[in-house]
């Protein structure tokens, strides 16, 4: 076979043009705004950027007309409707449509208008619930997903399978890249609608800015999650653009544990809260563990650089700059 190698080598590498186009759906969350700051670094002087406003990606015919004009060398989709368990319970309908609806649009447009290369970006949250740890790649439907995110998920698979598919059927060198729990700047803050980390961090800030006694944290804090800073997330986009083309999606991931306790602990401690930290376990733990196994991405040659400590640092320096009232 190989006609897929064939097509991936056909073209000059990623990193060797700086002026290429390159479309980043979605660069003004925590992902995208961090492939556009790692890609700057790089010395690329040819982002293709649009606003919700100026491009919605939802609208087949606007995507479209987007690609015709512009036609991109690159893509790199990280453009979703994200958020937790509350906001997944809450607008399922939401979390599938959408996300079907970009992916699908921002895929066949690339492909048509003669897109080089495509990443797609997912999340660990496409495993089964119940998946071996730390997960691996082939772990990818051999059972059934977190209920509380299920409809997100799917959209994510349907994602993987269909660069999965123009790559056999059209020979087209689409990729997909599956990442950790991320944080950094740029990410949600929200009171209820936030992941744990920046949840945590926006709790001890208040907390020390009132002069509260104790923060309360639910469960018990002994679940073991893994987190990746968003900055070695766009090193590694960078990498598998440059040195990566295969049907297989690639974990991404820091490969180290913490367990939420530790996690509180650390932002407690970078944040500057000097009361009590509380937990109450009378309130769910969810799963015990989460770690993917990156070690395809290791064999190929990258590993993460930013220490949990120093991406904390890092993190709640842009909050205090950018979020706190």
């Amino acid at each position: 076979m190989g006609g897929a190698a064939d097509n991936a080598s056909s073209g000059s590498s990623f990193l060797s043009d700086k002026s290429a186009k390159i479309f980043i759906a979605g660069h003004r969350g925590l992902v995208g705004s961090a492939i556009v700051r790692k890609l700057q670094q790089l010395g690329f002087t040819n982002l293709l950027l649009r606003s919700h406003s100026e491009l919605d990606l939802t609208r087949q015919s606007d995507v479209e007309s987007f690609f015709a004009n512009e036609k991109p060398r690159f893509a790199i989709l990280a453009a979703a409707k994200v958020g937790g368990i509350h906001a997944n319970n809450t607008y399922p309908a939401d979390f599938i449509a959408i996300n079907l609806q970009i992916q699908t649009n921002v895929i066949d447009s690339a492909y048509r208008h003669g897109v080089q290369k495509l990443l797609f970006l997912g999340s660990s949250c496409i495993y089964p619930k119940f998946a071996p740890q730390p997960i691996p790649e082939d772990a990818l439907l051999t059972g059934p997903l977190e209920p509380t995110n299920e409809w997100y998920a799917v959209a994510k698979i349907a994602g993987i399978k269909m660069c999965q598919a123009y790559r056999i059927q059209h020979n087209w060198n689409a990729i997909s890249g599956m990442p950790t729990n991320l944080y950094g700047p740029n990410d949600n803050f929200h009171p209820e609608n936030s992941h744990v980390l920046p949840a945590l961090m926006r709790r001890f800030h208040e907390a020390k800015v009132n002069g509260a006694k104790e923060v309360v944290v639910w469960g018990s804090g002994s679940p073991l999650r893994e987190f990746l800073h968003v900055d070695d997330l766009a090193d590694a986009v960078a990498f598998l653009m440059e040195e990566y083309s295969d049907l297989g999606h690639v974990n991404v991931g820091s490969g180290k544990e913490v367990s939420i306790k530790e996690l509180a602990e650390l932002v407690k401690e970078v944040v500057g809260f000097e009361g009590d930290l509380v937990w109450d376990k009378s309130k769910p733990d969810g799963t015990p563990r989460k770690l993917m196994d990156s070690s395809k991405l290791a064999e190929l040659g990258w590993n993460p650089r930013i220490s949990l400590r120093d991406g904390l640092v890092d993190t709640y320096k842009w909050y205090v700059q950018n979020v706190q009232q």
